[in-house]
């Protein structure tokens, strides 16, 4: 199989690096003279010194023969206009697109790259996965997750079981949003009272969420 990677950064770097291991052959595209340099002279793969968003560049790099074209720059722009030239001048059916923002992985996968990697992304999934427990579950993430919605569940040892909200210290910055009791929703108030089964649905830091989890 022939890959064609563009961006030689780290990523680029360590994509390449174990691609190679797997018997995989690679051509590399980066813009960056001494980076390429730098490359070539760790590394037995083909380099080509140019930009990866000119078709006689990617034309010159052999795009037709590659398999697979893996666009991982630092710039979410230039990797989508990599990929797209790629389906639409070249035919490529296998299309792989690094995405810093995680906004921007719906609108690449509308535009028809085939697959996206968004570290952002990665690294909040493990969180959820770290965090959830049998009392508190993360449902959403935000601000490329930095910011959590979670799930907590009011049990028999729970703190907040029987307490007003007013006498409860919450975190500066936590917001308890409602309380799913049974088949009612409950938007809570400072006398408003945490009941044994309920579900508190509350936005916080991920810091927040984990002292949560750790202390109640």
């Amino acid at each position: 199989m022939k890959a064609l990677v563009i961006g030689g950064g780290k990523v680029g770097y360590f994509l390449v690096k174990t691609l190679l291991e797997n018997n995989t052959k690679v051509t590399l595209i980066e813009k960056d003279h001494d980076r390429a340099q730098q490359i070539s002279s760790e590394l037995d793969i083909e380099i080509l010194c140019g930009d990866g968003s000119d078709i006689s560049i990617l034309s010159e790099a052999g795009i037709e023969n590659a398999e697979i074209v893996a666009a991982v720059t630092g710039s979410d722009e230039e990797n989508l206009v990599i990929c797209k030239i790629a389906k639409v001048n070249f035919q490529k059916k296998k299309t792989i697109a690094r995405i810093n923002n995680p906004k921007n992985i719906k609108m690449f996968q509308a535009l028809g790259v085939d697959k996206t990697v968004c570290s952002t992304q990665v690294i909040a999934t493990l969180i959820n996965s770290e965090m959830n427990t049998q009392s508190v579950k993360i449902v959403q993430t935000f601000e490329k997750g930095s910011m959590v919605l979670a799930e907590i569940i009011i049990t028999p040892k729970h703190k907040w079981s029987d307490q007003m909200i007013k006498d409860i210290k919450l975190p500066n910055d936590l917001v308890l949003m409602s309380i799913i009791r049974g088949d009612h929703v409950v938007y809570p108030k400072g006398d408003t009272t945490i009941e044994l089964d309920d579900v508190v649905m509350a936005v916080g830091s991920v810091d927040t969420i984990e002292y949560l989890r750790k202390h109640l």
